[in-house]
């Protein structure tokens, strides 16, 4: 699948590193380097635009080498740019480590992933049909 991207950073064209890969790395596009303290939050640019296409988000998710190695994850969760966002991609990240963290220009920050999606229109009821699970959550099945 073909996205258009308009590309303002110094970094090339974000690419699938391997042929199995989902995600595909997003590098920071900063002016200078951002100290990020423990617990704190920074909403860092990619200099990339995107027009995700219709039918599709574009999913913004965590590295796993940041997270394990340094506590560096996004703030909230995995960001969501929509299909009619037109904006510059930014990562919000927080560090959940003891340590400053120094964020370089070009430094690996995020992974993007396209996943299709379906609209959908609730239709409000009064029962569900029932299951063998039914209500149970929150670890009711066992440890």
């Amino acid at each position: 699948m073909k996205i258009k991207i308009i590309n303002k950073s110094t970094q090339l064209l974000p690419r699938h590193k391997t042929n199995g890969s989902s995600g595909i790395d997003l590098h920071a596009n900063n002016s200078k380097p951002i100290v990020l303290k423990p617990l704190e939050r920074v909403l860092i640019p990619t200099g990339l635009f995107m027009a995700i296409p219709k039918g599709y988000e574009g999913q913004i998710r965590g590295r796993s080498g940041l997270a394990l190695k340094h506590g560096i994850t996004l703030a909230n969760g995995v960001g969501t740019i929509d299909s009619d966002f037109r904006g510059e991609i930014k990562i919000i990240l927080i560090n959940l480590g003891q340590e400053d963290f120094t964020i370089n220009k070009g430094d690996r920050i995020a992974q993007f992933v396209l996943s299709k999606y379906e609209n959908i229109e609730f239709e409000e009821v009064e029962t569900l049909d029932s299951t063998e699970r039914g209500e149970g959550g929150f670890g009711h099945t066992g440890v």
